[in-house]
C-alpha cells in the first residue's frame, strides 16, 4: 500500500514529535518539579508551604500526561530505543519513578494531619519528588551524549554493560545540575506569577536569579566540554534512510567533536543554543526587574533551547553506543515500520490538538494568584 508520506519523512516527523513531547513535559511538569525542589527553601511556615503547593496543585496531574506521552511515543515509534534505554537504565528509571510516586502521595496526605512533623516529612517528600527526577533526567541526557555501554548481537539482542554509579560522570553531572537549575528557574518564575506578593514570592525571586545564573554557567560549561572534550559520533557509511530498522546494517564511529558538525553544515541550527542562553538571560532580567511574566517566558524559551540543542547536535543519532558504535541507534535504523508511523501520525493529528485545547482551557479557568486567605475559604485547596 502506498502511503502519502515516504518512510524517511515519517521518521523525521516522529523524531521532531519526540522532541515536542519532551519539551512539552519540561514546560508543564517542569515547573511542578521546580516548585517541589524549591519548597523547603522558599516557604518556611505551614501556610507559606500550602500556598506554594497550591500554585501547582490544580494542574500537576494533567501535566504528567506529557511524561506518559513521551514514554509512549518512544515505545511505539522507536521500539529499539525504548528496549535499550528502559532496560539499560532500569535502576535510574526506578529511582525516578520512586521519586515521582512520592509526589501524589505527598499531595494527598500532607494536610491530613495537623502534626508539624508529619507535614514537614511530606514537604521533604515533595522536594525529593522534584529534585531527584530533575537531576536524573539531566544525568540521563548526559549519558546519551556520551554514549551508552550497550551492544547488539547477530540476533538483535541487546546487552547493557553499565552500572547505576557508572552513569554519574563529571559531564553527566554537569548535565544533571543544568537540568535542576533549568527547572528550578522555571519553578521560580512560575511562583512569581502564581503566588501572592509576600515572603514566598520574594524568596522565589532570589532563588530564581541564582538558578538563572547557574543555567547560563552550566550550559556554557556543557558546551565547552562537548567542544574541547571531543564528544561525538558520526556515521561512516551512507545511511539508508528508507531501509528497514536494523542497527546491524549501519556503521558508525566515535569522532572527536562530532556533536558540533551539524552546526557547521547548517549554521541556522545555532538558533537552539542561542535560545538556551537568551532565554535564561531574559528570565534573569525579568526576575531582577520584577517582570515575572517576562521571567516565565524566558525560562520557557531557555528550556526549549537547551533541549533542542541536544537533539540537533546529535542528529541523526538518538542513542549512540560507547562500546560498539556500530550498534548505535539513529533516526534511520531504530523506528517502527512505515505503516505504524503513519497510523500513529494520523492519531496524533486527531488527538494532540484536543489535548492542547483542553490544557489551554484548564489553565485559563484556573489562572490567578494563590493567596493565604484562600486557604481558609476554599475547601478544594491542599
Amino acid at each position: 500500500m502506498d502511503l502519502p508520506l515516504d518512510y524517511p519523512t515519517l521518521r523525521l516527523i516522529w523524531w521532531s514529535l519526540l522532541g515536542v513531547l519532551l519539551i512539552g513535559f519540561a514546560l508543564t511538569d517542569g515547573f511542578d518539579l521546580g516548585v517541589g525542589a524549591l519548597l523547603p527553601f522558599v516557604a518556611r511556615t505551614d501556610a507559606e508551604r500550602r500556598v506554594a503547593i497550591n500554585t501547582v496543585g490544580p494542574t500537576w496531574e494533567g501535566n504528567q500526561v506529557w511524561f506518559i506521552l513521551g514514554g509512549g511515543a518512544i515505545f511505539a515509534a522507536w521500539p529499539l530505543v525504548y528496549a535499550v534505554s528502559f532496560s539499560g537504565f532500569y535502576l535510574a528509571m526506578f529511582l525516578v519513578l520512586s521519586a515521582l510516586i512520592l509526589r501524589p502521595v505527598a499531595f494527598k496526605y500532607r494536610s491530613k494531619r495537623p502534626d508539624p512533623r508529619w507535614r514537614s516529612a511530606w514537604d521533604w517528600a515533595l522536594f525529593v519528588g522534584g529534585f531527584v527526577p530533575a537531576l536524573v533526567f539531566g544525568v540521563a541526557v548526559g549519558n546519551v551524549l556520551l554514549g551508552a555501554p550497550f551492544r547488539f548481537d547477530t540476533d538483535l539482542r541487546s546487552t547493557y554493560e553499565g552500572t547505576l554509579l557508572g552513569l554519574f560522570t563529571p559531564f553527566s553531572l554537569i548535565c544533571g545540575l543544568l537540568s535542576v537549575a533549568m527547572l528550578v528557574l522555571h519553578g521560580a518564575a512560575w511562583l512569581g506569577v502564581k503566588v501572592e506578593r509576600g515572603p514566598v514570592h520574594d524568596r522565589a525571586r532570589r532563588f530564581g536569579m541564582i538558578a538563572a545564573l547557574l543555567s547560563l554557567v552550566l550550559f556554557a560549561a556543557g558546551g565547552a566540554y562537548v567542544a574541547w572534550g571531543g564528544l561525538g559520533y558520526q556515521l561512516t557509511g551512507v545511511a539508508d534512510m528508507a531501509g528497514p530498522s536494523n542497527p546491524l546494517r549501519m556503521t558508525a564511529e566515535a569522532s572527536s567533536g562530532a556533536w558540533l558538525n551539524n552546526y557547521a553544515t547548517y549554521p541556522w541550527l545555532l538558533i537552539a543554543p542561542v535560545l538556551g542562553f537568551a532565554g535564561a538571560l531574559l528570565a534573569l532580567l525579568g526576575l531582577v526587574g520584577k517582570g515575572h511574566p517576562l521571567a516565565l517566558a524566558g525560562s520557557s524559551l531557555s528550556a526549549v533551547g537547551i533541549i533542542s540543542t541536544v537533539g540537533v547536535s546529535m542528529f541523526p543519532f538518538i542513542l549512540p553506543s560507547s562500546i560498539d558504535p556500530a550498534s548505535s541507534l539513529t533516526v534511520w535504523n531504530a523506528s517502527s515500520s512505515h505503516t505504524t508511523l503513519f497510523i500513529m501520525l494520523v492519531c496524533t493529528i486527531v488527538f494532540l490538538p484536543i489535548v492542547l485545547a483542553y490544557t489551554a482551557w484548564v489553565y485559563r479557568v484556573l489562572w490567578g494568584r494563590t493567596s493565604t486567605a484562600a486557604l481558609t475559604t476554599n475547601p478544594d485547596l491542599y
